[in-house]
Parts: structure tokens; C-alpha cells; sequence
């Protein structure tokens, strides 16, 4: 099967106050329709990088590799593509603080998803066609919110502020979904209704999903895929059953107790101090 999302030999570095950060280190990764990857690493490892560089909102070394969606090239040794912003209509990126405008209600809120597909007199104006309205109503029905299309959203919860922020991915057509901790701000049950949700969506619509997690669990649950990047390298890539208590240790060590929820963390415990150390590799 074909890769949807490739990325090769990706590196990234910041610069600050003189010192160097390696926050992506020669990074490849193959990605497949239809595949739910979890990318998990402490503080620091370069989930968000990653994403924002998929997304093209981040450019990468100029001694870096490529980027690609679709087989289409977004981005090639640090220069973004003259195509970036049509290749981006086929990426929607969720993140933890919803990103909604409050004031607005919820189908406008959608709406804004097509305004990079619009002029900026049509934007500013607010000029949205009847089909382009129809298109936002049938996303919001496919997160279960259609009844409350014409709410303010400040009114709305936190899980459903996130599911409308999935509808506004949708509605420019997006196949690939990126989510920069998706689930962080939420209760149990509202990150759940997200989570299962965007799993529901990616079986029917055959969309492709990543998402940086610090809940374990729920990378259990939901990501058949889990990628590990520890300082920018990637250290674990297989399926997320072989997550075990060993590679968990090995990855957070002592910030087990801040990571993992619903873990048995003696075992975790136990694991990083009996297992011997771990090399691992992706």
C-alpha cells in the first residue's frame, strides 16, 4: 500500500540565545491511508515540531530532507512548496485549545475551515455560498452536532468545541488529520467522545489520523501505531500492543507519575529498575 504521509531524513533545529535545539533528528516515517499513529515522547521530543512541519506551519533545515502528502511535495530541504496551499486543503490539524472564535456561532466556526479557499473579500465579509452552508451542516452532523449549528460557542463544552474544530477540518477535505494533543484540556468522558468520534470518522471516511499523546491509555485504545521520539529521534515505531512497561521506563523514567493515567506505575517502577537498558530502535 501506497504512503499517504512520507516524511524522510526530517530534521529540525532552533537556534536561542546562541545555543542550538535538535528538535527533530533525521526522521523518517511512512504513513498509510487509513492508519491511526499515536506519537508519544516526553516534553521536549519533538511531537509538536513534527506536526507543525507536516502541516507545513514549520520549515524544516535546509540540509533536511522531504515532505510529502499524497505524493504531493509540501516541503524540500527547508522551502516550502509553491503548492503548500492547496496540499494543506487535504490536511486538518486539531489542537488542545480548540482554536474557535467565540462570538461566532458553531456552523461559521466551520465555515472558517474554507476561508483559505475564498478571497479575502469573501472572508472578511463573511460571504459564504448555500452549498458551502449545506457542506458545514453535513460536517457537523458527522461529530454529532448538527442541532446546535446555530449556538454561540462560547456556550459550548470543551468536547464540543473539539468536535467542532474536527467538523471544520472536515468540511475543506481534508484526509489526513493531524491533533497536537487533542484530549488534554478534557474530562474522561469528553476526551472519549472525541476520541471515538475521529476513530469513527477515520473507518468511514478512510482518513488518516495522528496525534500526539501524553495519555498512554488512550493511545492503547484508539492508535493501532504508536511513533516514540525521544530528543527528535525516533526510538519506537511498531504497533501499539508492544508498548510495554520496559520501553514506557526507558522513554519517561521518572516522569512516569506526570504521563501515564490509569498505568500501574509500580510496574512501570519496577520495570525501570529491574529491566536491563534498552536500546531501541525504529
Amino acid at each position: 500500500m501506497s504512503s499517504v504521509l512520507r516524511i524522510k531524513a526530517a530534521s529540525k533545529t532552533f537556534i536561542s540565545s546562541g545555543k542550538k535545539n535538535q528538535a527533530l533528528s533525521n526522521v523518517t516515517i511512512d504513513i498509510v491511508a487509513g492508519e491511526r499513529v499515536a506519537l508519544i515522547g516526553a516534553s521536549g521530543s519533538g511531537k509538536s515540531t513534527l506536526i507543525r512541519a507536516i502541516s507545513g506551519l514549520e520549515t524544516l533545515d535546509k540540509s533536511s530532507g522531504e515532505l510529502s502528502v499524497n505524493g504531493r511535495e509540501i516541503q524540500s530541504r527547508g522551502e516550502l512548496s509553491n503548492q503548500v496551499r492547496q496540499i494543506r486543503n487535504e490536511i486538518g490539524i486539531i489542537f488542545q485549545q480548540f482554536n474557535l472564535v467565540n462570538q461566532l456561532d458553531v456552523i461559521t466556526n466551520v465555515l472558517i475551515g474554507i476561508c483559505p479557499q475564498k478571497s479575502i473579500f469573501e472572508t472578511i465579509c463573511r460571504k459564504f455560498s448555500l452549498e458551502e452552508k449545506a457542506r458545514a451542516l453535513d460536517a457537523l452532523d458527522k461529530v454529532g452536532l448538527a442541532d446546535i449549528a446555530y449556538q454561540r460557542s462560547s456556550t459550548l463544552s470543551g468536547g464540543q468545541q473539539q468536535r467542532v474544530a474536527i467538523a471544520r477540518a472536515l468540511i475543506k477535505g481534508a484526509k489526513i488529520l493531524l491533533a497536537d494533543e487533542p484530549v488534554a484540556s478534557l474530562d474522561p468522558e469528553s476526551a472519549r467522545k472525541v476520541m471515538e468520534t475521529i476513530v469513527n470518522l477515520s473507518q468511514k471516511l478512510n482518513l488518516t489520523f495522528m496525534t500526539s499523546l501524553h495519555q498512554i491509555p488512550v493511545a492503547r485504545k484508539y492508535c493501532e501505531r504508536t511513533i516514540a521520539l525521544n530528543k527528535g529521534v525516533v526510538v519506537f515505531d511498531d504497533p501499539t500492543k508492544e508498548l510495554t512497561a520496559a520501553i514506557l521506563a526507558e522513554l519517561y523514567g521518572s516522569n512516569l507519575e506526570d504521563l501515564v493515567i490509569d498505568e500501574d506505575f509500580s510496574a512501570l517502577k519496577e520495570a525501570a529498575i529491574s529491566e536491563p537498558k534498552l536500546t531501541l530502535v525504529h
